[in-house]
């Protein structure tokens, strides 16, 4: 009894005895017992249809990526062209060069013709052969474009912002009475699209950051009083910082935006650092590039996006780290490392590039359905078409009193807040 009862005063998170996990949670299996299928809320299933909507033989598809590049983008291209050529036998599929600029006239972006032989071998690099870009852009003069163009389906690959963007295009379809179906595939480094299970990317990239984390323990541990600050990409969410500290198991501290804390104090982040030195000889240190902008100077400044530019969390830090220590008399041993635009540039890993092919190859069903205004998500491990407006409602964030966030703190020995 006294080990379960330690453990449960450690913990934010605890599991009552009453909870279940459903066997089934199928609208199916919950209609054999009895629940009336207008009261079983849920998601529409994705899949190929019995009957199509559009004609393959006059089918015109197009695909335009968006945002921050993210591990998996080719392979996604790659798996829409071959399911559109070789399922459906749709021949004519076009790629609109750098994000939604590729639309607008004045910008002078390349249209690409894609064909099965133009992106057969894609998938083994990272990136996007159609380029990206911020911002948006009018609609109207898109659906100009695509109208011009005799686009039947759009697959729109991007973000909360890209998938904005293509509401905004399936509603200027409809106001016009047109025939155009947009489907888009969610891409977010960060994980933070709700009602997704995990986006594609992901796992490369938090991969390819937790091998940065084990080179940060090994030069932390290799210097007296050494310090290892990792600084991950992350703006609102912080599943990066946490997946990949949880990897190895290499980080002492994870500072992510929905856990805000302070610096100074008995309690601070710099006072528990500089103890945790002192008792171990190192620490490492992994932050979220959103967490402690509280602690800076707003920048009064945003992107081509509208995003408010970030202060710069990791070099901040270095800079009170490195005061803490002088004061503390600590060695000044303090390796930086900012990995953020090298592990989004990277292939897909096997993992992302299964997964990116079983997105693409639903975007595809659910267009020659014609489905639009919809984004292909998996939902508790089935693939789903999620309604885009749903899709961004709000951001998918870590709980500071859930499972994941028990994880991190578990595994570091951190304490639950700073100050």
């Amino acid at each position: 009894m006294m080990p379960l009862l330690a453990a449960r005063k450690r913990s934010y998170y605890n599991v009552d005895e009453e909870d279940r996990v459903l066997f089934d949670d199928t609208a199916s299996a919950l209609a054999s017992r009895g629940v009336p299928p207008d009261q079983i809320p849920g998601f529409e299933p994705a899949g190929p249809r019995r009957k199509i909507y559009f004609d393959p033989s006059k089918t015109r598809a197009g695909i335009v990526t968006c945002g921050g590049l993210c591990p998996g983008f080719n392979d996604v291209i790659r798996a829409i062209v071959m399911e559109l050529h070789f399922l459906y036998g749709v021949k004519k599929i076009v790629g609109f060069c750098s994000g939604y600029q590729g639309f607008i006239a004045k910008h002078k972006r390349p249209v690409l013709e894609l064909t099965p032989q133009s992106v057969s071998q894609i998938n083994e690099h990272g990136g996007t052969i159609l380029g990206s870009s911020r911002g948006q852009q009018d609609p109207v003069e898109m659906v100009d474009c695509l109208e011009r163009m005799g686009i039947n389906v759009l697959f729109v690959i991007g973000g909360d912002g890209t998938l904005r963007g293509a509401h905004a295009i399936a509603e200027e379809v409809a106001n016009r009475g047109g025939k155009i179906a947009v489907v888009g595939i969610p891409k977010t480094i960060d994980n933070d699209i709700n009602f997704i299970d995990q986006s594609f990317g992901f796992q490369t990239a938090f991969s390819e950051a937790a091998m940065v984390i084990r080179a940060a323990h090994v030069e932390a541990k290799a210097a007296p009083d050494g310090v290892g600050l990792v600084k991950l990409m992350g703006r609102h969410s912080g599943f990066i910082a946490c997946y990949a500290s949880l990897a190895h198991n290499d980080a002492n501290f994870v500072l992510i935006p929905e856990v805000p804390f302070q610096l100074d104090g008995p309690n601070g982040f710099l006072n528990v650092l500089v103890r945790r030195v002192k008792a171990s000889g190192h620490a490492v240190i992994v932050v979220a590039e959103g967490a402690g902008q509280d602690l800076m100077s707003a920048t009064n400044q945003t992107d081509a996006s509208g995003n408010v530019r970030f202060g710069d969390i990791g070099v901040f830090l270095k800079h009170k780290i490195s005061e803490a220590f002088l004061a503390a008399g600590l060695e000044q041993n303090l390796k930086y490392f900012d990995p953020s635009y090298s592990i989004r540039s990277v292939k897909a890993n096997s993992f992302d590039s299964v997964y990116c092919l079983r997105l693409a190859h639903n975007a595809v069903h659910a267009a020659m359905a014609g489905k639009t205004d919809v984004a292909v998500s998996r939902w508790h491990g089935r693939f789903v078409l999620l309604p885009i407006p749903l899709a961004v409602r709000d951001r998918h964030c870590v709980d500071p009193n859930g499972d994941l966030w028990l994880s991190v703190l578990e595994s570091t020995g951190q304490p639950p807040s700073f100050g």
